[in-house]
């Protein structure tokens, strides 16, 4: 039976519909930026190959995301689930992990969780850098002790989640390990050989 990876990609998220109106009319008009791009994500199932089953759930309303939305589409996948998975949470969808198992319990065993990027919400940051209705809770005991294998994953580079923010991560899981590059930015590359390498190993 071919093993399973779930990924849950990046989003943005808004206080008012007033200000998603407001980042759509400022968004920069360049082709780049406007078109979809080919990142490692839909080329994981590729790169995995033939044993593995990935798993890619477009979730609601990426561009104004809010977390009971991401919630009820997330346990629609459930039924076709099976022990062992991987799951894999980029940017946003890291920290929609990270707050989802930490305050519900999964139905099937976890093999490793993997947060890309993933932003972290605390009291040190001002209003404008809050995550909304994805604020992590107190504690992520509940996540730490739902999967076998926590791994944290960050650029020194990166332009949109501070770095720092790994750090903030491993604090509140100590059990997780860190996997630190030097200049992946925000992981939006086409192929991400040291990840799939690493899940295959899992």
């Amino acid at each position: 039976m071919k093993k399973q990876v779930l990924t849950i990609h990046g989003g943005e998220f808004f206080d008012s519909y007033e200000e998603y109106l407001d980042f759509l009319k400022n968004y920069p008009s360049k082709l780049d930026r406007l078109l979809k791009k080919n990142k490692w994500k839909n080329n994981l199932q590729d790169d995995l190959g033939g044993n593995w089953e990935v798993i890619s759930p477009q979730m609601p309303n990426y561009q104004n995301a809010k977390y009971l939305e991401w919630k009820i589409w997330f346990e629609k996948f459930f039924p076709f689930l099976r022990n062992d998975i991987i799951l894999i949470g980029s940017s946003l969808g890291g920290t929609f992990l990270a707050k989802y198992l930490s305050e519900n319990n999964f139905p099937i065993k976890i093999m490793a969780v993997y947060l890309m990027a993933a932003p972290f919400n605390d009291n040190d940051r001002d209003i404008e850098h809050t995550l909304g209705d994805f604020k992590l809770p107190p504690s992520l005991k509940k996540f730490e002790n739902q999967s076998k294998k926590i791994f944290l994953c960050h650029s020194k580079d990166d332009p949109v989640v501070p770095f720092s923010d790994l750090e903030k991560y491993f604090q509140a899981l100590p059990k997780a390990k860190k996997i630190i590059f030097k200049d992946r930015g925000h992981f939006n590359q086409e192929h991400f050989p040291e990840i799939v390498k690493k899940i295959k190993n899992s």
